[in-house]
């Protein structure tokens, strides 16, 4: 289903400045021989994070519009309906699903909104209503979108990311993973020294959490590199703001750096790449090859001299080691871009989905092989 620009006009100001080019053809994406991809829906504007419940409705948060989505039999329908669950919210990137509530993420808030199934098969025509986990959380906008998934735990992990480019808070909160209980909102650091994470996953055989976590600016085109993390427990450091990578010391605050055992990466990208959303994909439906692999969504630069990302990569895991390759590009033509991956989700019927907040779309990658 290929949808033009035309359905969404009356956002067109929005547009214009998310989008550079109009829709092109999806034959201009290049993905791995066998592979296909197609738009669930192109009715999602600035579309982010995403979280699927088990009956296929895809929620989907948003970041400069500051609305939530409900798209009810997403994977089944054959024009899924979009509709707006909350809006006026304050960069509501962060959504996540228990089985029950859906839990969003605002900048300084966790809202849920109880029973939401409930709403979704009522038609969803009227908002529905919510409860206040916290509203403690810090309130700086400069990198306070989140990004929140439930752990094995039953705990809901919600970052905080640094309110700067590069700077050392005082709120031990900053550049943290937070654990927090759902019901009470009280919340515990797990990690620290993480500038900025967009994308977290566990891995489904070992547990542990992997994160990607976008590198500072203004050291040059290639460093530092965008980072894969994996935290193995809680209480580990991943650096920031002294240290980048894997041995990058920060020029303003190398020399200052405490003295702690920093956790290295387990992965490095090309800087400024913008590695956000990422999961594992274990379903038979994809080749052997990718039977427990990490997806990653590239958002794509922002002041790079010439511009990466705008892709979707993947890492499969061979004798042990990680592999890290393209899987999805084509949304960048020389220096135009006319996509802007954001989150991937593995699905329960074996597919990829792909957010695109620029197209404000939904992509959905088969195998047909």
């Amino acid at each position: 289903m290929l949808l033009s620009l035309k359905s969404l006009a009356p956002l067109g100001l929005l547009l214009a400045a998310l989008t550079p080019m109009a829709f092109a053809d999806l034959s201009r994406l290049r993905l791995p021989e066998g592979f296909s991809i197609r738009i669930l829906t192109a009715e999602v504007p600035d579309a982010r994070q995403m979280a699927l419940a088990a009956d296929g409705t895809l929620f989907v948060g948003t970041r400069r519009l500051g609305d939530v989505y409900a798209i009810a039999n997403a994977l089944t329908a054959e024009s899924p309906k979009v509709a707006t669950l909350a809006s006026g919210l304050k960069l509501p990137n962060g959504v996540a699903h228990d089985g029950v509530d859906l839990y969003v993420a605002e900048v300084s808030r966790v809202l849920r909104f109880p029973d939401i199934q409930a709403w979704v098969e009522a038609g969803g025509e009227s908002a529905p209503p919510h409860e206040v986990v916290t509203d403690r959380l810090p309130d700086k906008t400069h990198h306070g979108w989140k990004y929140i998934k439930f752990g094995p735990d039953g705990q809901l992990y919600v970052p905080v990311g640094a309110p700067c480019n590069i700077c050392l808070s005082e709120d031990p909160r900053f550049a943290a993973l937070l654990r927090m209980d759902p019901k009470t909102g009280e919340a515990a650091i797990h990690a620290s020294g993480i500038r900025n994470t967009v994308g977290f996953a566990w891995h489904p055989a070992s547990g542990e959490l992997w994160f990607s976590d976008n590198g500072r600016d203004l050291m040059g085109d290639d460093v530092p590199p965008e980072e894969v993390n994996v935290a193995t427990g809680p209480g580990q450091h991943f650096g920031y703001p002294f240290l980048h990578g894997s041995d990058v010391r920060d020029p303003e605050f190398g020399d200052d750096a405490p003295n702690l055992a920093f956790t290295p990466p387990r992965l490095e990208i090309q800087a400024h790449s913008a590695a956000l959303g990422l999961d594992f994909h274990v379903h038979p439906q994809f080749p052997a090859r990718y039977r427990g692999a990490l997806f990653i969504a590239e958002h794509g630069s922002w002041n790079r001299s010439a511009k990466v990302g705008y892709r979707v990569s993947v890492v499969t895991f061979e004798d042990g080691e990680p592999r890290y390759a393209p899987f999805i590009t084509g949304w960048l033509e020389g220096e135009r871009n006319w996509g802007r991956p954001v989150d991937v989700q593995a699905a329960p019927d074996g597919s990829l989905l792909v957010s695109d907040d620029q197209q404000g779309a939904i992509y959905q990658v088969t195998w047909q092989g």
